[in-house]
């Protein structure tokens, strides 16, 4: 982890560049903390190589790019190996994440994106040829994230108010 604990200046740095990474200039996030666009970048480069911002990425909206269907596998691996697991299940073709999980007897979630049945099947067999349990399958409507609020220093002054 870091040398240092992560203080209000960022969390509020983590809120805005999940708000928005791609138009939030280091220039916005400086008015927001009251600091200066040197030290934001600053700060940003040292969260990314102390591995808390680990990347960027785009927020996909799959249906409306033609692959209407996301399915969360529950799968069981073997505890010893389930987190060595997770970069070959997301070589899998329609993979879009891989969680471990902690507690109970499913112990990874895979989730998978298609255009049809005809997609995902084949992924929950590669799953079965590698040796995991598909124990259980979830079709899933919609998908939505927030920034995490406990990073945002207005949100989390008003309610320790």
């Amino acid at each position: 982890m870091t040398d240092e604990e992560i203080d209000d200046v960022d969390e509020a740095i983590l809120y805005a560049l999940q708000e928005d990474a791609r138009n939030m200039s280091s220039g916005d996030i400086a008015e927001r903390t009251d600091t200066s666009d040197s030290t934001v970048r600053k700060r940003i480069q040292q969260l990314e190589s102390d591995g808390i911002i680990k990347g960027y990425s785009a927020n996909v909206d799959y249906q409306k790019s033609g692959y209407p269907l996301r399915m969360l596998l529950y799968c069981t691996a073997s505890i010893p190996e389930r987190g060595d697991r997770i970069p070959d299940i997301l070589e899998i073709d329609g993979v879009v994440s891989v969680q471990e999980l902690v507690t109970g007897e499913q112990n990874l979630l895979v989730t998978v994106v298609g255009e049809s049945d005809s997609d995902i099947t084949p992924v929950a067999q590669k799953l079965l040829d590698m040796g995991l349990t598909v124990a259980d399958e979830v079709l899933v409507r919609s998908h939505e994230t927030t920034p995490f609020g406990k990073f945002d220093s207005e949100t989390h002054a008003q309610n320790d108010s």
